[in-house]
C-alpha cells in the first residue's frame, strides 16, 4: 500500500511539472538575447559590373545573432551561454511591433546598400547619381495622430497629391496649413501603395510649424554607369555598410587589395564614406576570431559617446583573440590601410 501510495506521489509531482513546463514554455519574456553570428565573404554576395573578382584573400561582413527569448529556458540558455547580451525589447525596438522592427531593419540593410555603393564607386572614381524617392517612417512623437494609421517602415512619397521626395518639401507644404487640418498621405507599406487622412498636429519646440509627428529618412535610388548587385539574404540592419563599400571598391580597384589576408569588418557607411558606429561588436569580434581572420576594421571612436573601439580591443585584450584591430573613420581610411599593407607571407 505504501508503495502504490510513493508511485502514485511521484506520479503527481511528475504531472505537477510536465504542467509547470507546458505553461512556462508559451510566457514571453520582453527580453533579446545577441550571440556571435556569421562571417561572410563578401565576393559571393557583391558584384560589380565590369568588377574583378580573382583575389588571393577575402573580405567578410560580421553579423549578430539575435534571437527573442520567446520563454524563460530561452533566457536561462542566455544567462549561462558565453558572449551573450541580454537587452530589454523596448532598448532593441522602442515602441515598434515585431513587425515594424523586421520591416525597419530591412529598410536600413537598403539604405546601408545604396550608400555603400554611392561611397564604394566615389572612391573608384566612378560617377553616382542619387535620386530621392520618398521618406521612411523612422517613429513618432508621443502626440503624434499617425501612430496606428502609418507605420514604421512605411515610404511616403505623396501629401494631397504632391509629389514629396524630400523632409524640405514635405515641411515646406506643412507651412501652408495648420494643427488641426487633415492631409491625404499616400505611402507604400511592404510594396503594397496605401493611403490615410492624417491630422496635423503642432511639432514640439516648433508651435510655428504643424506636422506629421514622425522621424523621417529620405528614401533613394542610386544610379551608376557601373551597376552594382548586392545579395544580401536574410541580413538585416546597417552595420555590413562599411564592408559592402570596400568590396565594392576591392573589385574596380584593379588590383588585389587584400594581399592574401582575409580581412573582415563592421561598421555603418554613409553616402561620403563616414563610418558609423554599430551594436554587436563584442559578439562580432568572437565570431571573427573563431572563423581565423587575420584583420578586423571597425569603427573609430571619434565622438565622446562612441564605443566600438574601445569595446573590441578590451575584448581582444580579454579573450586573447588573435585578430589585428583596425579602427577607421571613413572609407579612406581603410583604403589607405589596405594600400600600405604588405603582402602576407
Amino acid at each position: 500500500m505504501r508503495h502504490y501510495v510513493q508511485m502514485t506521489r511521484k506520479k503527481r509531482i511528475l504531472i505537477v511539472l510536465c504542467l509547470i513546463f507546458a505553461v512556462t514554455l508559451f510566457i514571453p519574456t520582453p527580453y533579446y538575447l545577441f550571440q556571435p553570428g556569421s562571417v561572410e565573404e563578401l565576393s559571393s554576395k557583391v558584384t560589380v559590373e565590369a568588377g574583378e573578382k580573382t583575389e588571393q584573400g577575402h573580405l567578410y561582413l560580421t553579423t549578430v545573432l539575435s534571437v527573442k527569448a520567446s520563454n524563460i529556458y530561452y533566457l536561462a540558455y542566455g544567462l549561462l551561454a558565453p558572449h551573450t547580451d541580454i537587452q530589454r525589447s523596448h532598448v532593441v525596438k522602442g515602441d515598434m511591433s515585431e513587425k515594424e522592427y523586421n520591416r525597419w531593419l530591412t529598410y536600413l540593410m537598403k539604405s546601408s546598400q545604396e550608400n555603400a555603393i554611392t561611397a564604394g564607386l566615389k572612391a573608384a572614381g566612378e560617377k553616382v547619381e542619387i535620386i530621392p524617392e520618398g521618406m521612411i517612417v523612422r517613429n513618432f512623437s508621443k502626440t503624434s495622430k499617425a501612430k496606428g494609421i502609418i507605420e514604421a517602415g512605411d515610404i511616403i512619397f505623396e501629401v494631397d497629391g504632391r509629389s514629396v521626395v524630400t523632409t524640405e518639401e514635405l515641411l515646406g507644404y506643412f507651412k501652408e496649413k495648420k494643427a488641426g487640418d487633415s492631409v491625404r498621405v499616400v505611402f507604400t507599406r511592404d510594396g503594397e501603395k496605401k493611403e490615410e487622412q492624417v491630422e496635423l498636429i503642432p511639432l514640439p519646440g516648433k508651435k510655428s510649424q504643424p506636422g506629421i509627428g514622425i522621424g523621417l529618412e529620405e528614401y533613394v535610388e542610386v544610379k551608376s554607369d557601373k551597376k552594382v548587385n548586392i545579395q544580401a539574404g536574410d541580413i538585416g540592419g546597417p552595420s555590413a555598410g562599411l564592408m559592402f563599400s570596400l568590396e565594392i571598391y576591392r573589385q574596380l580597384a584593379g588590383e588585389d587589395v587584400t594581399k592574401g589576408y582575409e580581412i573582415a569588418g563592421t561598421g555603418t557607411i554613409d553616402k561620403d564614406g563616414n563610418v558609423g558606429q554599430i551594436g554587436g561588436i563584442a559578439e562580432k569580434i568572437a565570431a571573427v576570431d573563431k572563423a581565423g581572420m587575420d584583420i578586423f576594421f571597425c569603427p573609430k571612436d571619434i565622438h565622446p559617446d562612441d564605443t566600438n573601439e574601445k569595446e573590441v580591443k578590451a575584448e581582444v585584450e580579454k579573450y586573447g583573440y588573435d585578430v589585428k584591430i583596425v579602427p577607421v573613420k571613413t572609407l579612406e581610411e581603410a583604403v589607405n590601410y589596405l594600400d600600405k599593407l604588405p603582402p602576407k607571407p
